[in-house]
């Protein structure tokens, strides 16, 4: 089984920069929001077709993560750029469509990738990263979640389907990574990370996950 997890996140909170230290001979990214990486030097480290993509259909994405899976050794980090992406471009072609059917295919085509990363090989790493909603009450109270379309993904929770949920944040100029719930559905395995924050690099989190899963 795959290390699976996602980054949740408003814009600007440091997902996509997140992984700049990854290494980019072994990493394919999907960049499912087509607006390009976020630190200089990326066209370079991720030349298009070898270990780059700009798609936001759901069949392409499934079909790159089976090739990945099935004939790509070679690629141990699958980086998924974003969820929202994907689900707002399928809705957006289907946007004449009316009735129920149309929002069960919707979240299927979703939930269908994020359950085939789980059953990936054991060697690869497969990161979602996402958007994120916050829900306010009357009382002032605000919890934040992955943001999906549609009822059928909320009444799915995604957050269930990921060993670990990260939560990106930019708190007094410094970003962060929130790695446990703090009003929020952020969380990660029992005694993996040192730290209910981390710094905003996603590479020493994976080495700490890989030791982790080795028992060390």
């Amino acid at each position: 089984m795959a290390n699976v997890l996602c980054i949740m996140g408003e814009s600007g909170s440091g997902k996509t920069s997140s992984m700049r230290n990854l290494n980019p001979a072994t990493t394919y990214y999907i960049d499912c929001d087509k607006k390009g990486l976020s630190w200089q030097g990326w066209k370079k480290q991720y030349p298009l077709g070898d270990h780059y993509d700009k798609t936001d259909n759901p069949e392409r994405v499934f079909g790159l993560l089976q090739a990945i899976n099935e004939r790509k050794p070679e690629y141990k980090t699958v980086v998924i750029d974003t969820l929202n992406g994907i689900m707002i471009g399928d809705e957006m072609r289907r946007i004449k469509e009316k009735g129920y059917d149309k929002w069960v295919d919707l979240a299927s085509s979703v939930y269908d990738i994020v359950d085939y990363s789980l059953t990936m090989r054991d060697d690869l790493t497969v990161i979602f990263l996402a958007h994120v909603q916050i829900d306010r009450d009357d009382t002032g109270y605000q919890f934040a979640r992955i943001k999906t379309n549609g009822r059928k993904l909320e009444k799915i929770q995604l957050e269930t389907k990921f060993p670990m949920v990260l939560y990106a944040k930019c708190v007094n100029g410094e970003y962060i990574f929130e790695t446990q719930a703090n009003n929020s559905t952020a969380k990660s395995p029992m005694g993996l990370l040192p730290e209910k924050q981390m710094p905003n690099d996603i590479k020493p989190i994976l080495d700490m996950w890989e030791s982790y899963n080795l028992g060390g």
